[in-house]
């Protein structure tokens, strides 16, 4: 049995099917700056062309790649810190994660933090807090699928800096 390609759109609009990357990803992420931080974990990227399929489409629209990697399994939130520093240095106007749930769900804490100046932990991971800004624009090109990471808004990020009162790690969900 085979699936159909479509498009599926629910908050977020979801492209799924073969050469969705190479059909589609020049034309949305012409809406942004010039700009586009290409977030992702260990580099299985590159061994499995994705990386260079996808910095190839972004250079040929004129973009200026920067990249973050080194996500990991779980995302910590000093990690979230280094990647918002990083967009917030090199004035990025889309960030473009490429991987499982926990690059996406590294990326949409990052999109939060690279646009706000107060404790992100704090101010929304600690307890819900409302929105009065524009996150960092987001795409994301799953890799693995399972999570559903691409298609709500939460985020589990792990600070390592907090222990509970039995002295576990605590990790936070985003609403």
């Amino acid at each position: 049995m085979t699936m159909n390609n479509f498009i599926f759109e629910n908050s977020t609009k979801v492209f799924f099917g073969k050469g969705c990357v190479k059909e589609y990803l020049c034309c949305l992420t012409k809406a942004y700056g010039d700009t586009v931080m290409l977030c992702y974990g260990g580099g299985s990227i590159k061994k499995n062309g994705i990386y260079d399929e996808v910095t190839n489409i972004l250079e040929a629209a004129g973009k200026t790649v920067v990249e973050f990697s080194g996500i990991m399994a779980n995302p910590t939130y000093a990690k979230v810190l280094e990647g918002a520093k990083l967009a917030k240095k090199n004035d990025v106007s889309l960030l473009l994660g490429i991987g499982g749930g926990s690059v996406m769900d590294c990326c949409k804490a990052i999109s939060i933090a690279a646009r706000y100046d107060g404790d992100v932990w704090e101010d929304f991971w600690k307890r819900p807090g409302v929105f009065d800004f524009e996150p960092l624009p987001l795409g994301v090109i799953v890799t693995v699928a399972g999570t559903g990471s691409e298609c709500n808004g939460g985020a589990v990020i792990t600070n390592r800096g907090i222990e509970n009162q039995d002295g576990q790690r605590l990790s936070a969900m985003q609403p």
